[in-house]
């Protein structure tokens, strides 16, 4: 089955309302792209980001969601405010947020669940760190953070986008191979088929310290959908590379 491929961009906590402005121009700029186009930028700058992809076929979306619909939750962000502000998409579980707020598998699960409720896209993210995976726990690890989003959305599983992100490959340098990729890729997807008759039209995303310079070679692994773009997506030109690569 040929899968259009997509291209997210997580800004992370980067940029300026100038900065945005001129990275977004010069990316349009640049299109229509043949695969499918996506940022995902901090809260407040939704509004601008929305505001300068109106009319072109670029996404926006959020790097995270909370877990409630509203409430006393100080700080958090909800998913029908996202919708509200034109998101596409939301990612959640991202090794950051795993490692650095000490989000649960539950915690990630129940995130993708209101924001599928809410009309987003979740891009939920799996990854190993290095000691895991040299001491051969990658699929053990992948298979239960995903299990955790299989049994909380049941049969709208396949309403997500999965992205695998390697710990040990993210703002490294460090790219898994793309046989190390695909070999993971091709097990997420044996997992969602368990779940699903639609995982053949599922995507799965490549995110780690994907570049201009590899994104084709990773792109046209079986079981690579596009990926979930960092440091690189901070850059128009480099940005524009990796999106044509999906081509």
């Amino acid at each position: 089955m040929t899968r259009r491929k997509l291209v997210v961009g997580n800004w992370k906590m980067n940029g300026t309302r100038v900065a945005n402005i001129e990275l977004l121009a010069a990316i349009r700029a640049e299109g229509p792209f043949a695969a499918e186009v996506a940022v995902c930028a901090p809260f407040p700058y939704l509004a601008d980001v929305a505001l300068s992809l109106q009319g072109s076929n670029i996404g926006s979306g959020a790097q995270d969601c909370s877990a409630h619909e509203s409430g006393a939750y100080t700080g958090e962000v909800s998913a029908a405010m996202l919708a509200e502000y034109g998101c596409r998409y939301v990612i959640v579980g991202h090794s950051e947020r795993r490692a650095y707020h000490a989000e649960s598998d539950q915690l990630v699960a129940d995130k993708a669940k209101i924001a599928l409720a809410k009309g987003l896209t979740p891009i939920v993210c799996v990854g190993e760190t290095l000691a895991e995976r040299e001491t051969g726990q990658t699929d053990a690890v992948v298979k239960r953070q995903l299990s955790a989003v299989i049994h909380t959305l049941g049969h709208c599983i396949s309403q997500v986008v999965v992205a695998y992100e390697p710990v040990w490959a993210i703002g490294t340098g460090k790219t898994a191979t793309p046989e190390q990729a695909q070999a993971v890729h091709a097990l997420l997807r044996s997992q969602l088929k368990a779940a699903s008759g639609k995982a053949g039209e599922m995507k799965i995303l490549y995110g780690g310290s994907v570049k201009a310079d590899n994104a084709a070679t990773l792109f046209s692994q079986a079981d690579i959908d596009g990926g979930l773009i960092g440091g690189a997506s901070l850059k128009a030109s480099d940005f524009v590379a990796i999106c044509r690569a999906g081509a």
